[in-house]
């Protein structure tokens, strides 16, 4: 089975974390997940997360802290997915060029949300922080 080893983005601000929901034609389209995506060739985890949120958010991020990393198997192979806390610059607001939705939900918002199997993990290990 193919592993395909991703990153997530955990981006707060004061008591709210940042999720966007996955666009149409996308695996587990119209889900709820951390921002991120796959790990390109000679790419460092946090090299990879920062050219992802450029690309998808359009935002310049400094990766810190890893948070925790899931596993999960999909039809196509397992995803390792690998979460980061992220800074944004203050006054930065994510832009959406591959997702349909997204927003800044409170710890209670976060549990409401239908999240992508892959991210579940990491929602139960920051409310339990």
């Amino acid at each position: 089975m193919k592993t395909i080893s991703v990153v997530g983005a955990v981006i707060e601000r004061g008591e709210r974390t940042f999720a966007a929901k996955r666009g149409p034609g996308r695996v587990t389209a119209g889900v709820w997940e951390f921002p991120g995506g796959k790990i390109e060739p000679g790419e460092t985890p946090q090299e990879a997360l920062t050219r992802e949120l450029r690309e998808e958010l359009l935002v310049e991020a400094c990766v810190g802290e890893y948070v925790a990393t899931s596993v999960f198997t999909y039809d196509f192979g397992e995803v390792r997915l690998a979460c980061y806390r992220v800074q944004i610059p203050d006054g930065s607001e994510p832009r959406l060029t591959e997702h349909t939705d997204a927003g800044w939900f409170t710890a209670d918002e976060l549990r409401e949300l239908d999240w992508a199997p892959a991210d579940v993990p990491i929602v139960e290990a920051l409310l339990q922080a």
